[in-house]
């Protein structure tokens, strides 16, 4: 990555939804096609890993953060705002009227901690107060009705009643299915 100067920064440009990765290729050619290497620097699309289940089976799932956007690290010059403004299926750059605005380091941080996580996060396919059945372990057999859900580890929490009281057990989400 280039080091960041006073121009050089990060902008996010706006695109049809759907194509994000086709203007982030397009872009990458006409950068490389008009000679502006020296101008813009990279182009990400953020996206980042996430563990869908359904029907009771894991896959990992490559979601894009901010769908209809990329961001473009470049120094913004007429000819580089050109290259980029007139690349196929961009619409704009997010910022007040016609000028780019920046976004902080810090974003540009924080969106690519997002991007690097080696742990994709679980997306369960359950609500908070929906009705279970428990397919597995101990309790199999019994129902209960979701009290919490934790995406980053993949765990449920779910009240069960036993013994005329519900007591909450934690399970794993692929252990419970809807009723």
């Amino acid at each position: 990555m280039a080091e960041q100067t006073k121009t050089n920064h990060w902008y996010v440009i706006h695109t049809y939804s759907g194509y994000e990765d086709r203007v982030a290729e397009n872009l990458r050619q006409r950068i490389e096609t008009m000679n502006m290497a020296d101008k813009i620097f990279d182009v990400i699309v953020p996206k980042e890993n996430q563990i869908e289940i359904k029907n009771g089976r894991r896959r990992i799932v490559e979601r894009r953060i901010f769908p209809g956007y990329v961001l473009v690290q470049m120094d913004v010059t007429e000819d580089s705002w050109y290259v980029v403004r007139n690349t196929p299926n961009v619409t704009g750059f997010v910022g007040s009227g016609t000028t780019p605005t920046p976004i902080s380091q810090e974003e540009v941080r924080h969106i690519q901690k997002r991007m690097g996580v080696e742990e994709p996060k679980f997306k369960i396919d359950f609500t908070i107060g929906e009705s279970i059945n428990i397919i597995d372990g101990p309790f199999k057999g019994f129902d209960g009705m979701v009290n919490e859900i934790d995406e980053n580890k993949g765990k449920i929490k779910v009240l069960v009643n036993m013994f005329g009281r519900e007591t909450p057990v934690e399970l794993d989400s692929l252990q419970v299915k809807k009723i």
